[in-house]
């Protein structure tokens, strides 16, 4: 299959390609740490690349003080990347074409829902991120979306069922919990393309990981149900299928996953506090297993 012109071809595709993709919506806290640490070893031992990527598609909620904080954080506990970084602010006609493919593809839809209007219409059972869509646009006739989406601003879904009818069963691979048949219709009708950003975290993300020849994807275990619908994606779009590694979630002392509003926990908390890296590093790696 000819790979879509979103697809940058002349990569330096080393033995392995692992990145470290952090959002600059706040400052880093142990688990990045360990996720970083761990793509940034995974890389280094083969001779592969080891990339950083600024996701920062949300210009709503990203700031440029924790993009340098991200770095300096990395720098801290001694780890470094291979250049160029891309901030996927800049990418967003690579998006756009990536989602013009599965519009054409006729599996992708528009939706003019709020949150509100999902969660008084849906009677699906409800996960972990709320009510699943209960496909309400899916259902607009072609004229009543031509007119609506002249006078209002739309996301976009994918229907699941409709790509999966196109694709037949998928499967996956995890490093920690092992094959996986993928899913996605678990997650009902996803967003591809936020109405306010143009694109969805789901869809850039594959984009990214193909264009830059991320063959290994390391990242927490909290990520691990939205590999499904990734998937599919990777497998309507023509995208190569990265070896994926999900890893335990660095806990606090109460035993709750960290946030990047547990300020006490940042690794720049850390470092203010004269916490030495080197013995960080060490114990994470103790803490979490090899993969």
């Amino acid at each position: 299959m000819t790979p879509p012109d979103f697809v940058v071809d002349n990569v330096d595709k080393s033995p392995i390609t692992t990145r470290f993709a952090p959002s600059p919506t706040g400052l880093l806290h142990r688990g990045h740490a360990l996720s970083a640490l761990l793509a940034w070893q995974r890389a280094r031992q083969s001779g592969g690349r080891f990339i950083l990527r600024i996701e920062d598609i949300d210009t709503t909620r990203c700031r440029p003080e924790f993009e340098a904080a991200i770095m300096a954080d990395l720098t801290w506990l001694g780890l470094d990347w291979d250049e160029p970084v891309w901030r996927q602010s800049k990418r967003g006609a690579v998006y756009r074409a990536a989602l013009d493919q599965l519009v054409a593809m006729g599996v992708a839809y528009p939706c003019f829902c709020t949150r509100a209007d999902i969660a008084a219409a849906a009677s699906a059972p409800h996960g972990s991120d709320g009510p699943l869509y209960p496909g309400t646009c899916r259902h607009l006739e072609p004229e009543e979306r031509a007119r609506r989406l002249a006078s209002e601003a739309a996301a976009w879904r994918l229907d699941v069922a409709a790509a999966l009818a196109m694709t037949g069963p998928l499967q996956w691979h995890d490093a920690w919990a092992g094959p996986q048949q993928a899913d996605p219709a678990a997650q009902g009708d996803f967003v591809v393309a936020r109405r306010d950003i143009g694109t969805a975290y789901t869809l850039a993300v594959v984009v990214d990981d193909a264009a830059q020849g991320v063959t290994d994807v390391v990242r927490g275990v909290d990520l691990f149900e939205a590999t499904h619908g990734q998937r599919l994606l990777q497998a309507l779009l023509g995208l190569a299928v990265p070896q994926y590694h999900h890893h335990p979630l660095v806990l606090g002392s109460d035993g709750r996953r960290l946030a990047k509003r547990d300020a006490g926990e940042t690794l720049a908390a850390l470092r203010a506090n004269g916490a030495d890296p080197a013995e960080l590093c060490a114990a994470l790696l103790a803490q979490s297993p090899t993969c």
